[in-house]
């Protein structure tokens, strides 16, 4: 039996003809990156390979690396293996990575969401003999509302805020949420002001071309006054600081797919909760793989078990593989932020270019 063209080790997705790897979480020699999340961009390998649109939001992240990037479509080939880069539609500049060597063609998929938020370059499928695909949202209670109805509910809630004298803080993750809820806010209630690390990743995606509504960083000089007649969009670790509390009275909004299960907006000790997901549901999931024509499809993170189960149930081909790529990167699991980005935190305007974003942290330990 000839030997897969793509290994899962202890390092990372493994190509032993092309000697590269994808996502590896530990330092190697060639790395080729689907997005710029924590969990799989790290530092520490000699050379990255990495969509355009990645390479502002890698660079601030993670400094000084020799970084290539192309763009969607472009074939790189590395000691015969061609590899080429297809939208995830995750976040800006995320891509599904196609291998192909001797007609044999796997994808990784990376994180993926198969909705347009009109911001990210939009899924695309790609046809593969094996498919590499997450499941963090790999049950059927995960079902989307179209994106339309998600922001009519914050311009609402917003609208309503400004009315009656209250702040207004909307949190989520600094590359992907947050520009997805700025481009999507209606501008005519307000001002958009950001925390420090979500307006230093907006800064690095304008670099990179990237255009964005007008932001306002929130400073020491920040008028409270001012910026309760806006919308305030903050990360996740900034939730329960002083630097949100100053802004009191607020009233407090959390985006996220882990919405749709009850209490998870009790836990998080949020005003609102609106469901809101840069990962595929239940349903985006299935269509994704179908769609692949795959003859076998690995299950990389989330809902695993009982994904595997169902997908084989109705005649794919499903396997459950073990990394640690983390889900949505907002889970009950995620560390909590060092004193040291907590005082970041407090003081946004001072947080360096590679310091102070929680983003996409792995969350401990093999899934």
């Amino acid at each position: 039996m000839a030997k897969p063209l793509l290994e899962f080790t202890d390092r990372g997705i493994y190509c032993e003809q092309g000697k590269f790897y994808i996502d590896p979480w530990k330092p190697v020699d060639d790395a080729v990156i689907t997005h710029a999340h924590a969990d799989h961009a790290y530092f520490g390998h000699k050379n990255y390979l990495a969509h355009h649109l990645s390479r502002e939001v890698m660079l601030y992240r993670l400094g000084d690396i020799n970084l290539r990037t192309i763009e969607y479509g472009e074939i790189v080939t590395k000691n015969g293996v061609q590899i080429s880069m297809f939208p995830a539609g995750h976040v800006i500049g995320s891509a599904q990575i196609r291998v192909e060597y001797k007609g044999v063609v796997w994808v990784v998929s990376g994180d993926y969401k198969t909705d347009d938020d009109g911001i990210s370059t939009p899924f695309e499928p790609v046809k593969c003999h094996h498919f590499i695909s997450e499941c963090t949202f790999g049950m059927p209670v995960y079902s989307w509302k179209p994106q339309a109805e998600i922001f009519t509910e914050v311009n609402n809630w917003w609208r309503h805020n400004v009315e009656n004298g209250v702040a207004t803080v909307i949190v989520g993750y600094s590359l992907g949420k947050a520009q997805r809820i700025l481009q999507n806010l209606d501008v005519d209630i307000g001002k958009v002001y950001t925390h420090g690390v979500i307006e230093n990743t907006n800064e690095a995606l304008r670099r990179n071309g990237v255009i964005l509504n007008p932001t306002h960083r929130i400073t020491a000089e920040s008028s409270k006054e001012e910026v309760r007649k806006g919308i305030i969009i903050a990360p996740p670790s900034s939730v329960g600081t002083p630097w949100m509390r100053k802004f009191g009275p607020y009233s407090f909004g959390y985006c996220s797919g882990w919405m749709a299960i009850r209490g998870a907006k009790r836990r998080r000790a949020a005003d609102r909760g609106f469901i809101m997901s840069d990962h595929a549901d239940w349903n985006g999931l299935v269509s994704a793989i179908d769609a692949t024509g795959c003859e076998c499809v690995y299950l990389t993170h989330g809902y695993t078990a009982s994904f595997t189960r169902y997908l084989n149930e109705i005649g794919f081909n499903a396997r459950e593989v073990h990394t640690l790529y983390g889900g949505e990167e907002e889970d009950d699991a995620s560390p909590q932020p060092s004193p040291k980005e907590r005082e970041q935190e407090d003081n946004p305007s001072e947080v360096s270019p590679n310091e102070g974003d929680l983003e996409g942290a792995t969350k401990g330990g093999i899934i």
